[in-house]
């Protein structure tokens, strides 16, 4: 295990105003709350201490999307179909984004994987009564309250399991249902512990699930070019309607599909530490995608897509970016960028664009 991090002083923060797009709830929780949960729960973690919990469930330089993957294993049972956890870590979340100025945030989980009323839950350690349509309830009304208490913009979108496609019509049905509650879209993501699995793949129950999202009007943003190629993109333009894509570096490898991309506009969503963490990009920060990304002016932003796992926050990659070959006109630029592609109301993107111009002055990012 490599060295323990180094978190940036929150109180050097030259970005005052941040818009976050591909953040997991799963994957962000406040990994004291986690330890404390589970003694509350009397669940035998095997350590004696939380930094022996930290060294286990954190991430820091595997280069595999196993590897990370494999920390959920640990940590998601402490959580899974129990409601008192659920509401107090998205609630925490909430106010863990705002101490680190992110104004707005968009944050995506799989209902299903934070359930327990299968007869065998994926994670929950025991079969309840927790259903998938009562977790949406709950985080709707922690991040309500978050909302409320730290002065933050907070939206949910809801993950299909790519190894689960019997879910995916359910996902729909609730983004629908609480698309008045601040869910907001769709994602299809990872979350097989099967190491077999841990590449892209699109089953036909998903794709006749985001049809319909689609004629719903429902949001969409898939999770692709991160493990699979640049064909994996195409896929997730053409037959799941994405708006967005989670990742995407690997659309590099094809420059027609990548022109595509560009052309139309499509929202690139980067995580700079999660990507050399899962070995989606080149050892050569130097040669990360995002850095052609930014010279070729593309639709692009900067996230943290697990700061739990990573023990990071969005600064940090932020940080890490800079250290890619990115400067600060860069991350403003991705900063604006996201607001213009997030997936709030009109009404409510005009006025975090009117917030982020009073703060970094009117910029042309030229998306």
């Amino acid at each position: 295990m490599d060295e323990k991090r180094q978190r940036v002083n929150p109180t050097k923060d030259n970005f005052p105003y941040k818009v976050e797009l591909h953040v997991h709830l799963d994957g962000a929780f406040r990994l004291s709350s986690v330890y404390d949960i589970a003694r509350r729960r009397k669940i035998d973690l095997k350590v004696t201490s939380i930094e022996d919990f930290r060294k286990n469930v954190c991430v820091y330089h595997a280069h595999s999307l196993y590897k990370v993957l494999s920390s959920f294993v640990i940590f998601m049972p402490i959580i899974a179909g129990d409601r008192e956890a659920i509401s107090r870590l998205v609630y925490e979340f909430c106010e863990d984004s705002a101490r680190n100025n992110i104004k707005y945030v968009e944050a995506r989980y799989s209902p299903h994987l934070l359930a327990n009323s299968e007869p065998k839950p994926e994670y929950a350690l025991q079969h309840g009564d927790l259903t998938p349509h009562e977790v949406v309830q709950l985080v709707n009304v922690a991040t309500k309250k978050g909302m409320e208490d730290f002065k933050i913009r907070v939206k949910t979108i809801l993950c299909c399991i790519r190894h689960r496609p019997d879910w995916s019509e359910e996902v729909v049905d609730l983004a629908e249902e609480f698309k008045q509650d601040g869910v907001v879209a769709i994602d299809i993501a990872g979350g097989s512990n099967d190491e077999s699995v841990c590449v892209e793949f699109v089953h036909e129950g998903h794709k006749k699930a985001f049809n319909r999202a689609k004629q719903l009007g429902i949001h969409i943003t898939v999770h692709a070019g991160e493990a699979g190629t640049a064909a994996s993109v195409k896929e997730a333009l053409d037959d799941l309607h994405a708006e967005r894509i989670g990742h995407g570096y690997r659309v590099l490898e094809d420059e027609k599909i990548y022109k595509e991309v560009r052309e139309k506009h499509v929202h690139l969503e980067t995580c700079p530490i999660s990507s050399i963490c899962t070995g989606a990009v080149p050892e050569d920060i130097h040669k990360h995608p995002v850095v052609r990304f930014a010279e070729d002016k593309a639709n692009y932003s900067l996230n943290s897509d697990d700061p739990f796992v990573f023990d990071s926050c969005l600064l940090d990659d932020y940080n890490a970016a800079v250290d890619m070959g990115l400067t600060d006109k860069h991350i403003v630029t991705s900063i604006f960028n996201a607001a213009k592609s997030c997936f709030a109301s009109d009404d409510e993107k005009k006025e975090i664009l009117k917030e982020l111009v009073e703060i970094y002055g009117d910029i042309d990012t030229d998306t």
